[in-house]
């Protein structure tokens, strides 16, 4: 019998490269240009798209190891999940099915953390349970954060993403964006600041609420930012809307945004942001003398 042929080398590259060669033949399709991109690639460039620009989606964790200097941050209440508090026929299988595919307990992870050297309270949504929706949780968690933040005199900076309300605990859900904004408020009367940042999609309640309350509102680059989807809105004026209305492009245009900033750029102009907004912060003489050459 010839044996010599089960133990041959490996014939083709992914079969010599192991891991890293298997992650380079993977490739994802950009949706909007239609790129196929090397995940490999993609994740070196933080999941923005090479040709094209486009922003992907990505999870609390990503953006978290993005933005915030490394070991720095400190997870607050991870341990809070939603309930079926109405018994809302499918919702608690529906929570099932979000923990598992997002690996989230719930739609917000919240926290503190250092961003270029910078400390503050963070909070970031998750496009993968639930869309994000915002439930008794999520308010609950970012109401902690803010009244953490107010007792230990930090700046808040937030990363919103969301289809809106969580329709699945009703009022109790809508009752969320009073008790977020109450929040906010106080922290903003104790003189701290805050900062949004919006990303693809921020819709519903989250932007009737928390979203648009910060000192400052960044924007990634083609985000979809509004309350009622434009589908709704055509059907409830019976009027064409203007072509991209509520991307963060138009919103920069027309004022209900501050600025976009890609997602490369994000951590130098959020840590930049930190520095001018920190207690008794002021621009030394010299930055003074070389902004008026």
């Amino acid at each position: 019998m010839n044996l010599m042929g089960l133990f041959r080398s490996p014939q083709n590259e992914l079969e010599k490269g192991g891991k890293e060669a298997e992650d380079a033949g993977i490739r994802s399709s950009c949706p909007r240009c239609g790129v196929q991109l090397p995940l490999s690639d993609l994740q070196e460039n933080m999941n923005v798209c090479t040709a094209c620009g486009y922003h992907f989606r990505i999870t609390p964790r990503e953006r978290i190891a993005y933005i915030t200097d490394e070991g720095s941050f400190r997870e607050l209440d991870g341990e809070l999940m939603s309930r079926d508090l109405l018994d809302f026929p499918g919702y608690d299988q529906k929570l099932r099915n979000a923990r598992l595919s997002s690996r989230e307990k719930d739609a917000v992870v919240c926290g503190t953390a250092a961003i270029g050297g910078h400390p503050c309270a963070l909070f970031v949504m998750d496009p993968n349970f639930m869309m994000g929706s915002m439930g008794t949780i999520v308010g609950e968690k970012i109401t902690r954060l803010f009244e953490s933040a107010l007792e230990t005199g930090l700046p808040v900076v937030g990363f919103t993403v969301s289809g809106g309300a969580r329709m699945q605990e009703g009022i109790l859900s809508l009752m969320q964006m009073a008790k977020t904004s109450a929040a906010v408020r106080r922290h903003s009367d104790s003189g701290l600041f805050y900062l949004t940042v919006l990303t693809d999609p921020t819709l519903g309640g989250v932007t009737a609420s928390f979203a648009m309350d910060g000192d400052i509102i960044m924007a990634e680059p083609g985000a979809t930012i509004g309350f009622a989807g434009s589908r709704v809105i055509e059907q409830t004026i019976r009027k064409k809307l203007p072509q991209g209305f509520q991307t963060a492009e138009f919103l920069l245009d027309h004022g209900f945004v501050d600025l976009i900033a890609p997602r490369l750029e994000q951590k130098e102009t959020i840590a930049g942001l930190l520095r001018l907004h920190q207690p008794g912060s002021m621009i030394s003489q010299d930055e003074r003398a070389g902004g008026q050459e």
